[in-house]
């Protein structure tokens, strides 16, 4: 069972979310909180493997929040989710570490196919949201960076083809679907990917092939 918690101050979100979420026989709704002050005693004495995390909240906002859980030994996994009116928030959750991005209006049975890659560290970002924040960064590029054609030449051709599938926001599961290889493929893949370009963030491969002119 994958032991979720969900955190939104908006009560008709969370109950939502419970809808979509509790049928699922591998997924157990374990909790949830309204706040992120509330949710640090939740999740602290739940110990869910994920935390579904709305971002604007009174008390402690979703940011401050997935900064001390990250900080904690053997965290939950951090799902953000989003309207996306704060890309600058979204950075940040990026930079602090989350696990993903969602907006909250996903059809339901992404949703669910989104917590159950999180769950096995598949990081996952939603189309809309990786190009909300592709754009969102754009302008904060140095003008000096090396160019992402350059950069992407030193990827095979299994390993180019993966990189825009990563850029078009899928997960690896859907990846591997893709392009008909495993997931355990795609996860190599990937690795090799972060090497070459000196990452380990697949919002910045994303950023890599729109500059590359590759979507």
């Amino acid at each position: 069972m994958i032991r979720v918690v969900i955190v939104d101050d908006d009560p008709m979100v969370r109950t939502g979310l419970r809808l979509i979420l509790g049928g699922e026989p591998d997924l157990d709704i374990v909790g949830e909180a309204g706040d992120g002050r509330q949710a640090m005693t939740v999740i602290r004495d739940l110990e869910p493997d994920v935390v579904l995390m709305d971002i604007r909240m009174p008390h402690q906002d979703g940011l401050t929040t997935t900064e001390l859980l990250l900080n904690r030994r053997d965290p939950a996994r951090i799902l953000v989710l989003t309207t996306f009116d704060a890309d600058d928030m979204v950075l940040r959750a990026l930079r602090l570490g989350a696990h993903g991005f969602l907006l909250k209006d996903t059809p339901p049975p992404k949703m669910i196919e989104a917590v159950r890659a999180v769950a096995k560290g598949e990081p996952v970002l939603s189309p809309s949201v990786t190009q909300q924040v592709i754009t969102a960064a754009t302008g904060r590029y140095d003008p000096r960076r090396p160019d992402a054609s350059k950069e992407l030449a030193r990827l095979t051709e299994r390993e180019r083809e993966v990189a825009i599938e990563v850029a078009r926001g899928l997960t690896n599961t859907e990846i591997a679907a893709t392009l008909s290889v495993s997931v355990a493929t795609v996860k190599a893949n990937i690795t090799r990917i972060f090497a070459k370009l000196d990452t380990d963030n697949r919002v910045l491969v994303a950023m890599k092939v729109r500059d590359a002119g590759l979507l």
